[in-house]
């Protein structure tokens, strides 16, 4: 409707006196910092032309025009140029030329992320964007806004970005090893800034370790006797880690047990500066003392390398081995004293030792071994690794050891009672040895090989279907123990009757040879021929039950074989016409006769 008026009235009144009723007709003042320019409407608008609005506007904000051409700052990070899509004039003099909500403000386009502890605050503008100064114009430097926080009081200069980050001020990410002082990722890196850094100077801080570390020397390290180059012998790692190479950088190797002695174990305090000692490399200058008290008492000489090492004293480097008595087995963790029993010089010492096993162990034979039975060669059967491991091959004899056989001791079959082992004959039959354990009592013979082996008892290969009652059918699954109550197999019935007398339906109705009509497959199929009995069922008889006829217990066939023996109560003629009945009747019914 504005444009229309604009255009009747310059048709109307001319381009004069349209301006004046354009004034006239403008939609409300403009804001406090466009007011300047409130008359003068071609700052702002060109007649007819709404998209130089946005050229117009970049002729005053060059700054603006600068930033979009450039594609910095937020107004160049923007999809949309279009002033007004964000800003409004007309609004009056107090309003706002900015329509912002600080809630919605997306800050990544003005090129400074919000992030950590700056995130918290994204909503208050205020905190750092100062009131009467464009928001372009706030300074990103960490020190403008955190000059009254800087505990260093400016010393390290403005540039806070280089050690701290926006997650808090505690949290640092400097980097100390591109100092003239890398913490290596020893215990120094572990330890707090202030510890060093007292008073958060620190720039010219001392980098010696006796600066820091005297105290400690002087209460619980060397108390200054090994000088103030720490780094010479220890690390940042941890004092107790040295790197002192005392096999390079000395004359003497330290080998073994002398690697875990302490320093002042051989370089006492009070002989003096540490490097400026000069010790005796001989065993026996440290060790007289040990050998006094519990060694050799000097017996052997100060050459105590000869035998022992840095190791241990008790690890011996003597080579018994080179002598006519090699040790193997149990004799090596022997004690020298053992055997040696007078010591390794003196009168006693010089008497040849005998070599033979029973020189040493004939107690043990006579205490808990075989009692002088086996003789004196030890080693025909036993090894120097253990008594117990015994190395003679019974299967080079007449009588191998096989299965449970391999596991009996010896003096199970070579009975001390028999005497000495060598020419002793032992019976090498089973029963020989295990007639006391025979559960058939005999019954089966002494021939136990036939059934068992070696392995178990209880595995036994017997053929049943050799045997009086070969095993068919359902029996073939049954347990052994079922049938065979007792080991003595024999005494086990044969009949049907014998095992089965409870599963007998028929009371004995049908006598006791059940294999007459049932099999082994299984009860239910039964093949009894009535007709081979001379009684063929036919007719009526065919349905009738056979206990029907059966009914009492037999023992043998049955004679009931006339008609007049079951129907005698159906004869209508009472015995008038006989007892041959089949002579007029037929077996299909009564009712029917022979013609």
């Amino acid at each position: 409707m504005r444009a229309l008026l604009l255009v009747l009235a310059v048709w109307i009144c001319g381009a004069a006196q349209a301006q004046t009723i354009e004034k006239a007709i403008m939609p409300g003042e403009v804001a406090k910092a466009h007011a300047k320019y409130e008359q003068e409407c071609a700052k702002c608008h060109q007649r007819f032309d709404r998209a130089a609005q946005e050229r117009l506007c970049q002729d005053c904000h060059k700054e603006i025009r600068s930033d979009i051409a450039a594609k910095r700052g937020y107004h160049g990070h923007l999809d949309s140029t279009t002033c007004r899509s964000c800003h409004t004039d007309h609004k009056g003099r107090g309003a706002s030329l900015v329509v912002m909500e600080p809630k919605r403000f997306d800050h990544t386009k003005t090129g400074y992320l919000l992030k950590g502890k700056h995130a918290d605050i994204a909503a208050k503008c205020g905190s750092c964007h100062v009131t009467g100064k464009k928001y372009r114009n706030a300074d990103p430097a960490c020190a403008t806004c955190h000059r009254k926080d800087d505990v260093h009081k400016s010393r390290l200069g403005e540039d806070c970005q280089r050690c701290h980050t926006e997650k808090g001020w505690k949290e640092t990410s400097f980097d100390h090893e591109k100092t003239k002082f890398p913490l290596l990722g020893g215990k120094h890196a572990e330890v707090k800034c202030k510890s060093c850094h007292t008073d958060q100077t620190f720039k010219g801080a001392e980098t010696q370790c006796n600066a820091c570390h005297k105290k400690t020397d002087d209460e619980k390290g060397h108390k200054g006797r090994f000088g103030t180059k720490c780094e010479t012998c220890h690390t940042d790692r941890g004092w107790k880690e040295i790197k002192f190479d005392h096999d390079a950088d000395t004359r003497y190797l330290l080998k073994g047990k002398h690697r875990a002695a302490k320093c002042t174990s051989c370089h006492l305090p009070e002989k003096g500066l540490l490097y400026q000692q000069k010790l005796p490399t001989k065993c026996a200058a440290c060790h007289k003392a040990d050998d006094d008290d519990k060694g050799h008492k000097g017996k052997l000489g100060d050459n105590c390398e000869s035998c022992h090492n840095e190791r241990g004293w008790k690890t011996g480097t003597f080579d018994h081995d080179t002598t006519h008595f090699p040790l193997r087995g149990g004799h090596r963790e022997t004690k020298c004293e053992s055997c040696h029993i007078g010591g390794l010089s003196g009168s006693k010492a010089s008497v040849k030792l005998d070599t033979a096993c029973v020189s040493c162990h004939r107690k043990d034979d006579q205490g808990k071994g075989h009692k002088g039975r086996y003789g004196d060669r030890c080693e025909a059967c036993h090894s120097d690794t253990k008594w117990k491991d015994a190395r003679f091959d019974h299967g080079k004899t007449a009588y191998p050891l096989r299965g449970r056989h391999a596991q009996v001791r010896c003096d199970a079959c070579h009975l001390i009672e028999l005497g000495p082992i060598k020419g002793s004959k032992i019976q090498q039959t089973c029963f020989a040895c295990h007639q006391k354990d025979d559960k058939h009592k005999g019954q089966l013979g002494n021939d136990c090989a036939k059934c068992h082996d070696e392995r178990r008892w209880q595995g036994t290969a017997f053929d049943h279907a050799r045997a009086r009652f070969p095993l068919v059918g359902s029996h073939t699954k049954v347990e052994c123990a079922k049938c065979h109550l007792t080991p003595a197999f024999r005494d086990a019935p044969r009949a049907c009757i014998g095992c089965h007398e409870r599963d007998d339906v028929h009371k004995k109705r049908f006598g006791t040879r059940c294999e007459t009509c049932h099999s082994a497959r299984t009860w239910a199929a039964w093949d009894f021929d009535h007709a081979a009995t001379g009684f063929a069922l036919d007719g009526g008889h065919a349905n009738v039950k056979c206990d029907t006829c059966h009914e009492k217990e037999m023992a043998g066939r049955t004679t009931r074989r006339t008609c007049i023996a079951c129907h005698a109560r159906d004869d209508v003629h009472d015995g008038g016409f006989g007892a041959q009945c089949e002579r007029c009747h037929l077996t299909a019914t009564w009712k029917r006769q022979k013609r």
